[in-house]
């Protein structure tokens, strides 16, 4: 798949930017998960949009809401989902004394299994490889070395212990 191009004020073509090229495959995964017809057009993403409320509305008909307890592991993972819900107008919340890391939300299980959750963890997968690799990138160039996981290594030979002799008087 090749680079979408942007035409700027000179009417020269330049490659779009890596942040570009995410914002537009996150919204290919939200089509995906809201079953537009067309990709990128911003009337299907509108109408997507309104299907998956207007499901959501018809779920809550059919299977009444519960409230759901959501542990996210980091903050870039939790401003993704509260903003996903925020999105099909569903309002976050938490506790007083509960963890900034815990988000409340009271929907469908439906919803949460066959929508909610998929799409989330597709976007969120997708985020996770673009920060991975904006990190590696700008630590190389921060410090000169390569950066990544450390090397793995067979286990170290068990070794035995060696008695401590006390003195010899």
């Amino acid at each position: 798949m090749g680079a979408r191009v942007r035409t700027n004020r000179r009417n020269a073509v330049a490659p779009a930017s890596a942040e570009e090229q995410l914002v537009q495959k996150l919204q290919r995964i939200e089509a995906l998960f809201s079953r537009a017809g067309s990709v990128g057009e911003k009337v299907a993403a509108a109408r997507a949009r309104e299907r998956i409320q207007e499901r959501l509305k018809q779920l809550a008909a059919e299977e009444p809401p519960i409230e759901f307890r959501f542990t996210l592991s980091d903050q870039w993972s939790r401003h993704l989902f509260v903003a996903l819900l925020r999105r099909y107008e569903i309002q976050p919340y938490r506790y007083r004394g509960q963890r900034r890391t815990t988000v409340m939300a009271r929907l469908s299980r439906s919803f949460v299994n066959d929508t909610l959750w998929p799409e989330f963890q597709e976007l969120q997968q997708t985020l996770s490889a673009y920060f991975d690799a904006l990190t590696d990138r700008v630590i190389e160039q921060a410090l000169e070395v390569k950066a990544g996981e450390a090397e793995e290594r067979p286990p170290a030979p068990r070794l035995n212990p060696v008695d401590h002799q006390t003195s010899l008087l």
